[in-house]
């Protein structure tokens, strides 16, 4: 294959289905606002939001078991085989929640039924980020795996976009009345049928070079362990410390947003979520142009930017956005964040999966990223929402560049990886290069 081309197959059929497992984790957040009432008593707005917070955490703590469970899976029955089953995982929440009853009819029970769907997708998108994380870059050639990988985030923000735009479309064909009551149900059942259809796609695809050639080589029972993952544990904490700052600070800019956009600075929902939708087209777009930056100047000058800029940049930021009052000044606001965060979202996937070999790589970027997710990303939207509670909404910003503060660290000592062999194949070519010169 030619170090510039793109495969662009398996390219698509990796992301298509990243799409939609990310619609379906972003709608509950996005939708949060009108289906809060139906499964809590009556009460402070901002306790209900707190309450389905809470429970869109819940989805998050589930991700280290699916993580595991997996990653493992991916590393030693394949990672096509994984992203099939992730993909299935997704179908079976959205349904349930489409189908949740409310408090008026059976108390907490409905909000039981949102916990188990949570806990399912929680399961699914552990696995999802890094089996697909780890096909896009496998699927690959060398100089063109920034650019390539990319697309996991062009697809995780196009889910979201889609998410959006048919609320966008619910908000202007609905009344709030109607979309509180079942409007809200639709965008799951949206869900649940692009899924399926994707199970379809999936079970098209090819697997990739890198596992055939470990899994010929090597009958390894440790591939894909626990046991195994330990013998690389440096790079595993280098995962969970590199995506703090980098989770944290995109789960502000794209869930949280909007909320926040509604609830502090009290614009209309309409014009909150008319402004994430417009800076989320723009944010997909720079993903391809990052990424393909990062393979002619490496993964690190791209993270060292983004540290800086969320570290600098989100007290600053975010007060800004507070205060707004118009569509305008929320979209270029909203910009700026996004695209500091594109120094990160571009490459991360890439970058994790360049650190591990290929019989412990799935296991490797998944397990410790969920780890990351719970604990941060996951929390992120609560912990706002808390500060926010508690009369210090303020707190929530410098807790942003904090965490930022600390990955910064670890982009600034980390070792570059755009130029690692991540397969046996790769090491031959480079060694052949290397006699001849």
């Amino acid at each position: 294959m030619s170090k510039s081309r793109v495969p662009w197959k398996a390219v698509a059929g990796g992301s298509v289905g990243n799409m939609v497992e990310w619609y379906d984790w972003f709608v509950y957040s996005s939708f949060a606002v009108y289906f809060a009432a139906s499964f809590f008593p009556e009460g402070d707005d901002t306790a209900k939001l707190l309450n389905t917070a809470a429970i869109f955490a819940v989805g998050f703590f589930m991700r280290p078991l699916g993580g595991w469970l997996l990653g493992r899976y991916a590393d030693r029955k394949g990672r096509k085989a994984a992203l099939t089953l992730t993909v299935t995982l997704m179908s079976a929440s959205a349904l349930l929640i489409a189908i949740a009853p409310t408090y008026e009819s059976v108390g907490y029970a409905g909000a039981l039924v949102l916990v188990v769907a949570r806990l399912l997708q929680g399961l699914s998108v552990g696995g999802e980020y890094a089996a697909s994380a780890t096909y896009l870059t496998e699927a690959t050639p060398p100089g063109r795996r920034g650019f390539a990988s990319s697309f996991q985030y062009v697809s995780m923000t196009a889910g979201q976009l889609v998410g959006l735009g048919l609320q966008i479309v619910l908000q202007n064909t609905m009344s709030a009345e109607t979309l509180a009551s079942y409007g809200w149900r639709i965008p799951f059942v949206v869900g649940a049928l692009g899924a399926a259809v994707v199970f379809y796609l999936r079970r098209n695809l090819l697997e990739t070079e890198a596992y055939d050639e470990e899994q010929r080589a090597s009958e390894n029972a440790r591939r894909g362990t626990i046991a195994e993952l330990l013998a690389h544990k440096k790079e595993a904490v280098l995962v969970i410390a590199l995506t703090m700052g980098g989770t944290v600070a995109y789960y502000t800019y794209t869930t949280y947003l909007t909320k926040y956009l509604s609830n502090s600075a009290g614009l209309a929902k309409e014009t909150a979520t008319l402004v994430s939708f417009c800076a989320l087209f723009v944010f997909m777009c720079l993903q391809p142009l990052a990424g393909a930056l990062s393979d002619r100047i490496g993964r690190r000058p791209l993270l060292i930017t983004f540290g800086i800029g969320s570290m600098v940049g989100t007290v600053p930021l975010m007060t800004a956005l507070g205060g707004v009052s118009g569509f305008g000044g929320g979209l270029v606001l909203s910009l700026t964040g996004l695209v500091i965060v594109t120094g990160y979202t571009s490459i991360n996937a890439v970058v994790k999966a360049e650190l591990f070999p290929t019989h412990v790589r799935a296991l490797g970027v998944a397990l410790p990223y969920a780890i990351a997710n719970a604990l941060f990303g996951g929390t992120a939207e609560y912990v706002a929402l808390w500060f926010k509670d508690s009369g210090i909404e303020s707190g929530f910003f410098w807790y942003v560049s904090g965490c930022a503060a600390v990955s910064l660290v670890v982009y600034l000592t980390m070792r570059e990886t755009r130029d690692v062999a991540l397969s046996r194949a790769e090491q031959a070519a480079e060694a052949a290069v290397a006699e001849r010169v």
